[in-house]
């Protein structure tokens, strides 16, 4: 194979452009580690101290007092809450307990049987259960209901009933009631 013959000007011009790729290429790195360098320099020129420091002030103690005072403020908060649910659910159960079939029976039977006392009571005070016969009508009488004594006088010159009531502790409580004012 034959090449064909190379020309002085050629070559001269070959190696001279060799030459400043070459240049340019040393040129660039040089820039760069000079770059490289320089931005070293700039950033220990700006670096600052570090400090450390807990955000939590259990820990820090700065703001602790707040701290604690959150906490507390909220375990109060919370206990709190669970009282008056605690009392709420009670107070559900206790309704709910009442409110049963038989609860509401036994209820309803014990007002009656209260109100038949009080009639059969407040029948003898004014006369209603005389004695036809005879004509004479009781003037006291006395009657123990859960603990508590009743009894009841009537004074036919005055035409007063004076009940006293007094309960299982010991108080006392008195009604006079007019045996002629009561009109229906």
């Amino acid at each position: 194979m034959k090449f064909p013959k190379e020309n002085k000007k050629t070559s001269q011009k070959i190696d001279e452009q060799s030459l400043i790729n070459r240049g340019m290429k040393t040129l660039k790195s040089k820039v760069l580690v000079v770059a490289f360098i320089l931005s070293f320099l700039n950033t220990s020129i700006l670096a600052d101290q570090l400090d450390f420091g807990f955000k939590n002030p259990a820990f820090s103690g700065n703001g602790y007092s707040n701290h604690v005072l959150s906490v507390d403020q909220l375990q109060s908060q919370r206990k709190k809450d669970n009282e008056a649910e605690a009392k709420s659910a009670a107070s559900a159960a206790e309704r709910a307990e009442k409110n049963t079939t038989i609860n509401k029976f036994i209820a309803n039977v014990e007002s009656r049987i209260y109100a038949n006392l009080s009639k059969q009571l407040v029948d003898n005070m004014f006369g209603a259960g005389c004695d036809s016969e005879t004509t004479t009508c009781p003037t006291s009488g006395t009657s123990t209901v859960e603990g508590a004594t009743i009894y009841w006088i009537k004074d036919t010159t005055t035409e007063i009933i004076t009940l006293t009531i007094t309960d299982e502790n010991g108080t006392v409580t008195t009604m006079s009631v007019p045996i002629g004012d009561f009109v229906f």
